[in-house]
């Protein structure tokens, strides 16, 4: 019933959205899970949002996970040091990595060009979506391959083969999420002769906790927004990439995914793990044959 007890895991970006979802999955499994994030109970992010790490680290122990909140800045390489001597001191190992770090505030700027953007805005958002991963992983990977069997999982948004035929619509969001995308492939080969497994991972459209306030409405009523976005229809909880994660992680076989670049909807398929509603949303396969093309929405045979 607990697969992952045993295993130590750190979710970098944990204190919401898909790293919340994570986080709290892998500690429903049995793991002990470290939780990274800047806001805590007595300090904000520049994103300025009300939740904390040590919300999150209470919904893993809810969960039956043990959860460990720890405020870190991913930009501070000594920071991150810190992070990881405290792991090994207090585990001696660390079996799960999850980068799943972005914290830009604010909207990037879609549908403006390199030379239109703001300068400043887009390296700092380069900073914080690339930056964070390469340090934590500098850091990270050295305790996590004394263990053989370590699963590295690198979140983005979109998998490989939607983003190589599509423009995110922001040049520095597209370089962000390729440049991850490319980590991804990268730590495939240099981990695996330590018998480690690094993968892409995607959610779908997600219902974080910013998204649903933007629409006005909450995880018990969120079909309520698709009244004014009817493609809403197709999104998912954070707990389903949650999900996702933690099945990866308990996988005997999770060698074959080296490498590989998926998505939540495709591993509920494999995994036969469903969303808190009992569907198993697609997004990626209904984006591509559904609402890029114009149609109606519709989610019969998505979800």
């Amino acid at each position: 019933m607990k697969p992952l007890a045993g295993k130590v895991a750190l979710v970098t970006g944990g204190s919401r959205a898909a790293g919340r979802g994570i986080a709290v999955e892998l500690g429903a499994a049995g793991a002990t899970v470290y939780v990274t994030g800047r806001t805590t109970r007595t300090s904000r992010s520049e994103m300025n949002r009300p939740e904390t790490i040590e919300d999150t680290a209470e919904l893993i122990d809810q969960a039956g996970g043990h959860g460990i909140a720890v405020q870190v800045d991913h930009l501070d390489p000594a920071q991150v040091q810190a992070l990881v001597e405290r792991i090994e001191r207090e585990q001696g190992a660390l079996h799960i990595l999850v980068n799943d770090i972005w914290g830009q505030f604010g909207e990037p700027e879609w549908d403006k060009t390199v030379w239109e953007s703001d300068l400043a805005a887009g390296l700092h958002l380069l900073r914080l979506g690339v930056d964070t991963h390469a340090i934590t992983s500098h850091y990270a990977l050295p305790l996590l391959i004394k263990t053989p069997g370590g699963l590295v999982v690198e979140m983005t948004d979109g998998t490989d083969e939607y983003n190589a035929d599509n423009y995110r619509v922001s040049f520095f969001y597209d370089v962000a999420k390729g440049a991850v995308s490319r980590m991804a492939f990268a730590l495939a080969h240099e981990l695996d002769k330590y018998e480690a497994t690094a993968v892409l991972l995607t959610p779908g459209w997600l219902r974080s906790e910013a998204m649903l306030e933007h629409f006005g409405v909450t995880e018990d009523n969120w079909r309520d927004a698709t009244t004014k976005i009817p493609h809403f229809a197709i999104s998912e909880s954070p707990s389903f990439v949650g999900r996702a994660v933690a099945a990866l992680a308990a996988d005997p076989d999770l060698r074959r995914w080296n490498g590989k670049s998926t998505s939540s909807g495709d591993l509920a398929k494999l995994y036969n793990f469903t969303d808190l509603d009992g569907s198993r949303p697609d997004a990626w396969r209904y984006i591509v044959e559904v609402e890029q093309p114009g149609h109606p929405a519709n989610t019969t045979g998505y979800r």
